[in-house]
């Protein structure tokens, strides 16, 4: 949510950036906006001069009444009645237009950094990094499921009888190395400075209308029925939600933390649910990175999160690319974002693999995060989000670039401390 004194005082700026986005049947929302304020300002104009006109009277009745004027003091009270009425009123008028302004503002999406690229969906994304050679065996790579499964790794026929399509159980050295993957990124990221936690898996809505659009909550979020709960799309949800209503020290900033969460997402939209796959699937388990930070720190800090997945995955010599998102393919929170992409030596070509966001102070306004700073006075800090590792999706690319032409896949030096020394499996 971005904050109200823009729209009153660069309206035309806001709407600039929704056409950006490719947004422009929102762009009404801005005059909405404008209206809406003028009559809650107005009106909160109006309870101010009646609450002082209700305290000058409540303080002269007593005189009045001392000095026997008793019908002029009753007129008096008469009046603080009415005073009392129309504010009450007024009161009720002050909080529908404070609620239809935020219904509003919700919508509005976040003013992009100006390095976005323009273009109307993924398909004009920007590649700006490689890292690592792309490479291509001279024999054949099975489909990741095949893989799985001759190594005794997958089953997918029972998920289907207890669950349905997109879910999936590991077994054995498959089961085994998606465990030593996020052990590996959990001290991965500990080493570089972060704390590690595991949050709670499942959130209230204000939390979740809190760290992400209506349009992302409905295609993803679980609702748990009867309760004010929700399953978590991923731990940046939780960790982003811990800090709601909190004033931080600013000697406290940044706050770079590292979490574990398993992830539940609906996956609706054109993409659908693979029926034969672990790239698109109900229920997944993550290592995020979550940063809270100054406004100024915060396109620093970016560059550094997705560089740390960037490092991760090469330790584990798996070719990865970065893309960043253009304008029309930003999530309404965003201000920059970037996805990084590993090879597929089957595909021959690069898939997501994670994501990195700068979401501003839209998070913190929504939460209403604040950071308490002597010079500065409070403020509202910058949030932002990536993915160290989501496997199983990682456990494609993993497969496809340590597989053997004898079907075994090499484990990297890094991971076999996890595996309890294996160097393949086979």
């Amino acid at each position: 949510m971005i904050d109200i004194r823009l729209i009153r005082m660069e309206p035309e700026l806001v709407k600039e950036n929704m056409r950006k986005k490719f947004q422009h049947e929102k762009t009404g929302l801005v005059d909405e906006v404008l209206e809406l304020d003028r009559q809650y300002r107005e009106t909160k104009t109006r309870c101010d001069e009646l609450r002082s006109q209700r305290n000058s009277i409540s303080k002269g009745i007593g005189a009045l009444m001392a000095k026997g004027l008793k019908e002029e003091a009753e007129k008096n009270k008469a009046r603080v009645v009415e005073i009392n009425n129309e504010l009450e009123e007024l009161a009720k008028l002050e909080e529908k237009l404070e609620n239809e302004i935020r219904e509003r503002m919700l919508l509005i999406p976040n003013i992009i950094d100006d390095s976005v690229p323009i273009g109307r969906d993924d398909s004009e994304n920007v590649e700006i990094e490689r890292h690592g050679e792309p490479r291509v065996p001279d024999f054949e790579i099975p489909y990741h499921i095949d893989i799985m499964e001759r190594l005794n790794g997958i089953d997918l026929d029972s998920a289907r009888k207890t669950s349905g399509n997109g879910f999936y159980y590991l077994r054995g050295d498959i089961a085994r190395l998606h465990s030593a993957i996020l052990t590996y990124a959990r001290d991965f990221m500990i080493d570089r400075g972060f704390t590690y936690y595991i949050p709670p898996f499942m959130i209230r809505s204000e939390v979740v209308t809190g760290v992400m659009s209506f349009a992302e909550m409905e295609n993803m979020m679980y609702k748990i029925e009867g309760e004010d709960l929700y399953l978590i799309g991923t731990s940046e949800h939780s960790m982003i939600g811990k800090f709601i209503d909190t004033i931080i020290d600013e000697e406290q900033l940044p706050q770079a933390l590292t979490s574990y969460s398993p992830c539940f997402r609906k996956e609706v939209g054109a993409h659908g649910i693979e029926e034969r796959g672990v790239y698109r699937i109900h229920q997944f388990e993550k290592q995020e990175m979550v940063v809270v930070c100054k406004p100024e720190e915060s396109m620093e800090w970016f560059r550094k999160m997705y560089q740390i997945t960037v490092d991760f995955f090469r330790t584990l010599d798996i070719p990865v690319r970065v893309i960043e998102c253009c304008s029309g393919d930003l999530a309404d929170l965003k201000v920059k974002s970037v996805d990084v992409e590993a090879w597929s030596p089957r595909q021959q070509k690069y898939f997501e693999v994670g994501s990195c966001s700068n979401l501003g102070d839209a998070q913190a306004r929504r939460l209403r995060i604040r950071v308490r700073s002597k010079e500065k006075g409070n403020y509202h800090p910058h949030t932002l989000n990536n993915t160290v590792v989501a496997p199983p999706r990682m456990l494609i690319a993993f497969l496809e670039n340590n597989l053997n032409e004898d079907g075994s896949v090499r484990i990297p030096e890094p991971l076999r401390m996890y595996m309890g020394g294996k160097e393949l499996i086979k």
